[in-house]
């Protein structure tokens, strides 16, 4: 049975239960409080792609030891499935006095996924960072004016994984405020440093507080930068940045009708709009496939093609 444009308002993607998605592609980075453990198994089962224990700005100076205990102790340690837990770890800027600690104690924890370094402002803060941590993965988290100058350096060292943008530090160091076009400049340039660089996406910061349909807008403003991941602060953040960063029900229809059709009518090029559509509709389906998607029984809805698929 055909389902009318205004039935599908109700309707929603059909989403596989908590998928694994890698750090290359992953929506949502949950920032857990390095010095409150009790929250790591909360974290750990939520809908977060990725947890991220924090050592750094959440933890006050003298509690950066124990956290620092607690963080190894369970990456060291397994869940109640028997499995070894995971994750990153967000550790102290370069140059301050819990960096070279937060390394060598993070040199064997077993279950380390990757680092996030704080306060980011050279390529050296990378590069140093890997000396010490030799085969980890580096996120390099950019927090003020000198690190956004730098950013095409900082993309562009060979142990750099992946950029994130941290918005409090940034609007602190500049005076900025909060809004998209304020801060549109510096978005962009975390995009654009990415892109050239042939790293995944950058991470947007977090909406602080936000929840509900703010959360989905701040999400929207993430997605329609380019950004492909968003920092979130509590568990209950990290199903709504999932939804807003993956394919739309829009782009997943249109995708499954243009490859349809396009295979139907033989799979050749048949004019200059193919090889955008193609390439846009085989990135949106790899992605609902990455993310456990798909279309909804019955769904029988069509789309014009994306906009970003028009030649000038």
């Amino acid at each position: 049975m055909s389902t009318t444009l205004s039935e599908t308002i109700e309707m929603t993607i059909t989403t596989t239960e908590n998928p694994k998605v890698g750090p290359e592609l992953a929506r949502s980075w949950l920032l857990v409080n390095g010095a409150q453990p009790a929250r790591f198994d909360v974290a750990a089962s939520s809908a977060a792609d990725v947890v991220v224990l924090d050592v750094e700005d959440s933890v006050a100076p003298a509690d950066k030891a124990a956290a620092r205990q607690n963080v190894i102790e369970w990456l060291s340690s397994r869940n109640e499935n028997h499995e070894l837990n995971h994750g990153w770890v967000r550790i102290n800027g370069f140059g301050t006095a819990w960096w070279e600690e937060d390394l060598r104690a993070l040199r064997e924890a077993p279950g380390l996924e990757g680092v996030m370094l704080a306060m980011t402002e050279s390529p050296e803060h990378v590069t140093r960072t890997a000396e010490m941590l030799r085969g980890t993965r580096i996120l390099a988290l950019v927090e003020t004016a000198r690190g956004v100058q730098n950013l095409q350096d900082i993309a562009t060292a060979r142990s750099t994984y992946r950029l994130a943008f941290g918005i409090g530090d940034y609007r602190r160091d500049t005076g900025f405020g909060e809004s998209p076009m304020v801060l549109a400049y510096t978005r962009s340039q975390f995009t654009i440093a990415s892109r050239a660089a042939n790293l995944p996406g950058p991470i947007d910061g977090p909406a602080v507080g936000a929840l509900g349909a703010k959360l989905a807008e701040a999400t929207g403003v993430t997605s329609e930068f380019g950004m492909t991941g968003k920092l979130c602060l509590m568990p209950e953040q990290t199903a709504t940045v999932n939804e807003g960063l993956s394919p739309s029900l829009n782009e997943l229809s249109w995708a499954t009708d243009f490859l349809q059709e396009f295979e139907a009518d033989g799979g050749q090029i048949r004019n200059g709009s193919d090889l955008p559509r193609l390439a846009r509709a085989r990135k949106v389906l790899g992605l609902a496939t990455s993310f456990g998607m798909s279309i909804p029984e019955g769904y029988d809805v069509h789309f014009e093609a994306p906009t970003d698929t028009y030649h000038c």
